[in-house]
């Protein structure tokens, strides 16, 4: 561990660590100290709500390809993972791999049923180097200077989160667990596949799967020429991406061309390592945003966001309704057509980072998400809309969902509550006006000020409390002057300099305190 202690305090050298931490440096310094990093970056990025902006558009520049391992490491980690050789369960491993990232790699094999398959084998010892990199990356926190984004960062609960989802993707079992719970998900979904699991030869390690042969969703030549439809591709790819979000509440978190591809005619999901999952409240807060959105009501948003937030501190409430008032007001005029969903996305994240918002790791997956899918449209069908496929959805789940009976039950104790209460009004307005005759009245007040505000009046209480003991020494001073008391310095009563010399202290003092404020 010491060993790799001064090789990342090397390179946090190199880049000048001390002089501030920009974000391209920030990328560099992870890209140089290799794919644990790498992965770690790539995490980091999704955190749009903890993270200033230019840091997560840098990080997301990050590159996962990486050195492969050697076929004997691969043959290795498979038979320690099955504990027998994988000549039993397979025909042949390809010792090329088609793909290899930080955690893992993928070859292509055949099974001895000689079906085509996929097998992903993850890196020799990947967990405790990555354990023991977690470790120092938490020491390593405390040498980022205050000048850069350390002052609005939890630095240590963002690699603490980043390890909890390193660990997921690290655990092929809860892989193959998402793969069929997507399946189950979408078995009714005429256009939508998975590839084919192999539970009997998956483990922690190792994850076996259908190999596909179709083209990457991004191939628009190649669609084109096998007589596809970008546009009704690019439909079919929205719609249900909105369906895993609003109905299932789990849906794929990283969406980029590479994990989606088109065969048969179906669009063919891969790669369940990251997966976003909503619950049922964060559903129906997500539908209460889109309606305060259509509706253009910010109460209705805000409520949505402070039901769903997680407030680093004291909440300001006025702060909060004012930056989503502004919002709302650049894009309540437009058509849902003309919203260009992933920089919304962004600039709602920065309405949360400003505010103090930590956003739940659900909602922090789903921007990045939508903002991936944004990025594939842009690219095979720019004419199609998100948020009005978003909106048509919406509005399908909401009809499909209404349950009349309870929202009649629900009205009528509305209706209820509402008569009790108007009866018992004037009673109520009687005692107000007893107790107020009586002087019994209180009324209570939450007054908010902004950091400004209460710098603002702290130092003008600080100028007045000054000036007022500057007052009361120069009087004072001025008195004794007039006395004959000794001992007496240059004629004057020694007590009377001493009181003009601390007046004078005091103006100094307060002189220099306005101008360092000032600055």
């Amino acid at each position: 561990m010491n060993s790799r202690l001064r090789e990342m305090t090397a390179v946090l050298k190199k880049y000048k660590l001390g002089h501030g931490l920009t974000p391209e440096k920030f990328r560099l310094i992870l890209q140089e100290l290799g794919p644990t990093y790498i992965k770690l970056g790539q995490i980091m990025s999704l955190h749009s709500d903890i993270l200033p902006k230019e840091y997560c558009e840098e990080l997301m520049k990050l590159c996962s390809d990486v050195e492969p391992m050697p076929f004997e490491q691969v043959e290795a980690v498979i038979n320690d993972s099955y504990r027998y050789s994988w000549k039993e369960v397979f025909e042949s491993i390809d010792e090329k791999p088609l793909g290899a990232a930080s955690i893992a790699q993928v070859h292509r094999a055949r099974l001895k049923s000689g079906e085509q398959v996929v097998v992903k084998v993850q890196r020799k010892g990947i967990h405790e180097i990555m354990s023991k990199d977690m470790a120092l990356l938490h020491k390593a926190v405390k040498l980022v200077p205050p000048i850069s984004i350390k002052g609005i960062v939890d630095f240590d609960m963002v690699l603490d989160e980043m390890w909890a989802v390193a660990q997921e993707e690290m655990n092929f079992m809860l892989e193959a667990s998402n793969m069929e719970e997507f399946s189950r998900n979408n078995r009714d979904v005429a256009f939508v596949a998975t590839p084919k699991l192999f539970r009997q030869y998956t483990t922690t390690h190792v994850l076996v799967m259908e190999y596909i042969k179709g083209l990457q969703i991004d191939d628009k030549e190649g669609l084109l020429k096998a007589g596809y439809d970008l546009e009704e591709i690019g439909s079919k790819f929205v719609d249900n991406y909105i369906r895993q979000v609003i109905e299932d509440g789990f849906f794929h978190a990283d969406p980029h061309p590479g994990n989606v591809c088109i065969r048969d005619g179906k669009i063919v999901w891969m790669d369940m390592g990251m997966m976003g999952r909503l619950s049922e409240r964060d559903k129906k807060q997500i539908s209460n945003a889109v309606y305060g959105i259509a509706l253009n009501d910010i109460g209705m948003i805000e409520d949505a966001v402070l039901a769903i937030g997680d407030f680093r501190g004291e909440p300001d409430s006025a702060k909060l309704y004012k930056d989503i008032k502004m919002l709302i007001s650049k894009y309540g005029s437009l058509d849902m057509g003309q919203i260009d969903v992933a920089v919304f996305m962004q600039e709602l994240m920065e309405v949360m980072k400003n505010n103090r918002v930590a956003m739940p790791h659900g909602f922090t997956m789903l921007a990045r998400g939508l903002t991936q899918m944004e990025g594939v449209l842009a690219d095979i069908s720019p004419n199609i809309n998100m948020v009005e496929i978003a909106a048509a959805r919406l509005k399908q789940e909401m009809f499909r969902n209404f349950d009349f009976k309870g929202e009649l039950k629900k009205a009528g104790k509305t209706v209820y509550k509402s008569a009790h209460r108007m009866v018992e009004l004037p009673e109520q307005l009687s005692k107000i006006l007893e107790e107020y005759q009586r002087g019994q009245t209180r009324i209570n007040l939450d007054m908010h000020a902004s950091d400004e505000l209460s710098r603002l009046l702290h130092r003008l209480v600080r100028n007045i409390v000054m000036g007022l003991w500057v007052m009361a020494l120069l009087i004072s001073s001025s008195i004794v002057c007039t006395t004959d008391m000794k001992p007496r310095i240059l004629g004057i009563p020694a007590l009377g300099v001493l009181g003009y010399l601390f007046a004078c202290i005091i103006v100094l003092y307060t002189i220099i305190k306005h101008f360092i404020s000032r600055r």
